[in-house]
């Protein structure tokens, strides 16, 4: 498909959907729920009521042609808020998992349990990280073994940072199997609810996006049955087989995953300094000292200026790199990664700069450019850090070993 900056009509009806919603239900809710720091259910009920968190809305998006579906309703509900988005569309990062590396028979399985019903919706999480094991994924220690006598997995580790972790109903868990072959000796597992064994950890306090749970999730002698290692015990087979021959492999799974969903990430950020940057402008278009509008004078004028060119040009770059994945062109130079980076760092350039522009009142909790700032940070850190997707681009274009 050629590319073009011309969202589809069906695109754009998406957009215009989502942004009545987040207008509408998401930001009148966003400062009590940030307040609570409690997953907003009746928010996740009504997103969940009217069709947008399914599984349908999921897979419309995930296969739309122009690859623009999924980063523009992204954006579009974290301009409402990014907490209470991550809380409506966390599950998306476990979808993707599967969808990714799954067999149809396990995405026919388990995709609508992951959403549950309109009636009664449910979580899905993906639990990759660990406590000595965050962007070193080389490094899991959460074990996988294979009991032949009974055809069953047996999990055993502890999962840190999992959005959704312990409160999900289907967590999508990475684990190792032949720990001798680093991240290619890993496979990927689906625990279905209710497995014994899996158990919420600690739950995490935030700086930002409170209304989204994150938490650790303890794996102690899960049992699971054999058919549930993600893409099947052929296939994985298969990969450790050449990977013993010293032969290429498919890749990492987490890592496969984070590539796929770092353009959704940058748009998640892309909404928040989007949202930042409209109150920003608003606000100097109103505001007045020194008998002119604050808009008026250079030293605000400039910041809106580069605010709005960091925005636009951090759009491009995730609209190209979801565009290039859709229609399955290669990112020859980790085009995902500078999607991500470019708008997770313009998201906490620009929330800077509101506050700044606001003054006193920016600082204050009355005003929501704060809120926006402290969940703007997040996009720096979680899957991968900028520092991590520096790291791969200048691997990626220079070819070098780069550490």
């Amino acid at each position: 498909m050629t590319f073009s900056l011309e969202l589809p009509e069906e695109v754009v009806t998406i957009r215009d959907w989502v942004h009545e919603f987040a207008t509408k239900v998401v930001r009148p809710a966003a400062h009590e729920w940030d307040e609570r720091e409690e997953t907003p259910w009746p928010i996740i009920k009504e997103a969940a009521k009217i069709g947008l968190y399914s599984p349908e809305t999921f897979a419309q998006m995930f296969f739309e042609q122009s690859g623009l579906g999924m980063p523009t309703l992204y954006e579009e509900l974290f301009w409402g808020d990014a907490g209470i988005g991550l809380s409506i569309m966390g599950t998306g990062l476990a979808a993707a998992a599967l969808a990714a590396n799954g067999t149809n028979e396990q995405l026919g399985e388990w995709l609508f349990p992951m959403f549950g019903t309109a009636d009664d919706p449910r979580l899905g999480a993906f639990c990759s990280s660990e406590p000595n094991a965050g962007s070193d994924v080389g490094a899991v220690r959460s074990r996988a073994r294979y009991d032949q006598a009974s055809d069953e997995w047996v999990l055993n580790g502890t999962k840190t940072w999992a959005t959704n972790g312990g409160i999900a109903d289907v967590h999508i868990v990475v684990a190792s199997v032949h720990p001798d072959l680093g991240s290619r000796g890993q496979a990927t597992f689906i625990v279905p609810p209710n497995t014994p064994g899996l158990s919420q950890g600690q739950k995490f306090k935030k700086h930002g996006i409170r209304a989204s749970h994150t938490a650790e999730v303890v794996l102690d002698d899960v049992r699971l049955p054999g058919n549930l290692i993600l893409g099947g015990m052929e296939k994985f087979e298969e990969r450790i087989a050449r990977a013993r021959e010293g032969k290429r492999t498919s890749g990492q799974a987490a890592m496969a995953t984070f590539e796929r969903t770092r353009p959704i990430v940058g748009a998640m950020a892309l909404g928040v300094a989007r949202a930042a940057y409209e109150y920003a402008l608003e606000y100097a278009n109103q505001r007045e000292q020194f008998g002119q509008k604050i808009g008026n004078f250079q030293a605000i004028a400039f910041k809106l200026a580069d605010m709005k060119m960091r925005i636009d040009s951090s759009r491009l770059l995730v609209w190209r790199a979801a565009w290039m994945q859709r229609n399955g062109k290669t990112f020859e130079s980790a085009e995902g990664s500078m999607a991500k980076l470019h708008a997770s760092e313009t998201a906490v350039y620009v929330t800077d700069e509101a506050i700044q522009i606001l003054g006193g009142n920016g600082y204050t909790r009355d005003y929501p450019v704060e809120r926006w700032h402290r969940d703007a940070k997040i996009f720096t850190i979680f899957e991968g850090t900028s520092e991590i997707q520096r790291l791969v681009i200048g691997r990626t274009i220079t070819g070098l070993p780069i550490r």
